[in-house]
């Protein structure tokens, strides 16, 4: 039995290996994922390096220090953000040493086999009304910080944290946007240490929320990067043919307005559900796809925004898999580009940035294609169809 296990384990490997060689993904992807774990049936961190190495993702986002995905990223060269949880700010804040001690066991003894390029300290901690952990966010922020540089890890490790969309007071037009009043006794402060750092100002924004909050009103083909005949600033008179451009130019506008030109914004999460409650209008596997189709092509072109043109846009795709334990409306269970056998949930075009529609994508023509199918069943038949027609048929138990 063992015989077989490893006879069949090399003929798999060998079959990824002749895979991506024959559909000779021409870069990597400039894209992030968002690698959530809120699941029961998710696949070892072990296959799942396999499934983003075959797919030429780089970037990941995870929203803890996961050993065992750390372990298994070693040697793989994909670049991690790895994340302090909100229950740890309110501690570190008040005491230091506890921050250290955390670098100390969750970033150093991974690198560099490992590439930790950024940890974030809480997750939209402005979006509850917890003052004590709002306070929190920033020394717990110097604090880790500080403990990098102890460490000798502070010019490869930056820190950060993310930020719902909605600490914006105003979005529209871009060159209006400006932070919530309430928040600006914090944000500034925050902004500061960015720019003395040198790190980015994350934010998660999703069209999607502002479609379904108001289909009638928000046009589709706009939220989900469609022909469509835009939005004009009339302050800038910058075109926008999409919410989410528009809306990383109000976070620069709104930085701008507290005297900040030299903090990047990158997008920690965006993305669409494939499946939604009735009352969640637009989530269906063709918006979805579409959503992350169209965005991913504007990636592998370098695109820039309007007000930004020679910044490429920096985006973490949400998320690699389904998650079925979240809580909350059937969307937030259905974000996922995969299900967790590996199987795709619907078919991208991520394009090569060439025009072309091919190259560069996930799979055979540039595309998330069924040849992942059942790619983590306990037992399967593999069938892989190329674009020059070569079949290859395998038998394999994937242990």
């Amino acid at each position: 039995m063992g015989l077989r296990v490893r006879a069949s384990s090399l003929l798999l490997a060998l079959a990824l290996e002749l895979a991506v060689a024959l559909v000779s993904v021409s870069a990597q992807q400039k894209f992030g994922i968002n690698y959530g774990q809120i699941a029961n049936d998710l696949p070892d961190p072990t296959r799942v390096a396999g499934l983003l190495q075959s797919m030429n993702v780089n970037k990941v986002k995870l929203y803890d220090a996961d050993p065992r995905v750390l372990t298994a990223f070693a040697n793989t060269g994909v670049e991690f953000i790895i994340a302090v949880g909100n229950e740890n700010l309110q501690t570190m804040a008040a005491n230091p040493a506890a921050a250290r001690q955390w670098v100390a066991t969750h970033v150093q003894p991974y690198i560099p086999a490992t590439r930790i390029t950024c940890v974030t300290v809480g997750n939209e901690v402005f979006s509850s009304n917890d003052t004590v952990m709002m306070s929190s966010l920033l020394p717990a922020m110097k604090a880790v910080s500080d403990a990098l540089g102890d460490l000798g890890l502070g010019g490869q490790v930056t820190v950060s944290s993310a930020h719902s969309v909605n600490v914006l007071a105003t979005s529209f037009p871009p060159s209006s946007g400006a932070f919530r009043e309430d928040l600006a006794e914090y944000i500034q402060p925050i902004l500061d240490f960015h720019g003395q750092t040198r790190s980015p100002f994350l934010i998660n924004a999703y069209p999607f929320f502002a479609y379904k909050a108001s289909p009638g009103s928000v046009s589709l083909p706009y939220v989900l990067f469609e022909p469509n005949p835009g939005v004009r600033d009339p302050n800038t008179n910058l075109g926008y043919d999409n919410m989410l451009y528009a809306q990383i130019d109000a976070v620069y506008s709104a930085m701008k307005a507290m005297g900040h030109t030299d903090v990047a914004v990158r997008i920690s999460e965006t993305g669409w559900p494939s499946k939604g409650d009735e009352d969640e209008t637009g989530a269906t596997v063709q918006n979805a796809a579409a959503y992350n189709g169209n965005l991913m092509q504007r990636i592998a072109m370098n695109q820039g925004t309007p007000l930004k043109p020679n910044v490429p846009i920096d985006v973490y795709v949400f998320a690699l898999f389904n998650e079925d334990m979240k809580p909350g409306p059937t969307s937030e269970r259905n974000y996922g580009l995969f299900y967790p056998n590996g199987s795709p949930v619907y078919a991208i075009n991520a394009g090569s940035g060439s025009g072309s529609g091919g190259g560069g994508g996930f799979g055979p023509g540039g595309s998330l294609n069924p040849y992942y199918t059942s790619m983590f069943s306990s037992s399967s038949k593999l069938a892989i169809t190329f674009p020059t027609g070569v079949v290859l048929l395998l038998a394999a138990l994937f242990l």
